[in-house]
């Protein structure tokens, strides 16, 4: 059947159908926000104890966790891109999506290294809820949409605290943001399959 003879009630549902489809196939690659949520969750929570608790002059090195985790993503890419045959625009849009906040991610890092590193909590809260929103609006999955409204919320609030308690801020924002919904996420495509 040519495009010219769809209805537009056959359309509605061949667009819904192909984001159902890349919704399951996502649902399946949830592990992305699985591993970056929780090693991000850790880093913070980590970093937070070794201010307060034992006050560490070296307490931003737990987030040499992230290299770890920059490998094991590269090479579950490597591996996807080797067995994948054909790719959608939503898939490339995610990857286009998250490529460019991991680069923003990188210079604010650098940016941080420049500047101080004071107040940098709201910054990065703000690109989490970011990144969620979109990924939720793009998949038309709620719980990525209410992560990222809850992170911006939670930005707005951090920059009235001090630093090392907008830590806990962005613990919480990644909670709700990647952890949860990428447990739901993973949930659901499990549900799918069965």
């Amino acid at each position: 059947m040519s495009s010219e003879n769809f209805t537009p009630e056959e359309s509605i549902r061949l667009i819904q159908n192909m984001i159902e489809k890349t919704r399951q196939r996502f649902s399946d690659q949830g592990h992305y926000f699985l591993l970056w949520g929780w090693c991000t969750f850790l880093a913070l929570l980590g970093q937070f104890v070794l201010i307060y608790f034992f006050r560490s002059p070296y307490h931003y090195m737990v987030w040499l966790i992230t290299f770890i985790c920059l490998f094991v993503t590269i090479y579950w890419i490597i591996r996807e891109d080797r067995e994948r045959k054909a790719t959608t625009y939503l898939k490339e849009s995610m990857r286009y999506l998250w490529t460019g906040l991991g680069v923003t991610f990188f210079i604010f890092c650098l940016l941080f290294i420049k500047v101080g590193w004071m107040n940098c909590y709201p910054f990065y809260i703000t690109l989490y809820g970011v990144g969620t929103f979109v990924s939720g609006k793009i998949l038309q999955f709620k719980p990525f949409v209410w992560g990222g409204i809850v992170s911006w919320m939670l930005a707005a609030v951090a920059v009235w605290f001090h630093n090392d308690v907008q830590i806990l801020f962005a613990a919480v924002s990644i909670l709700v943001s990647y952890i949860i919904p990428g447990h739901l996420l993973k949930l659901r495509y499990r549900s799918s399959r069965s």
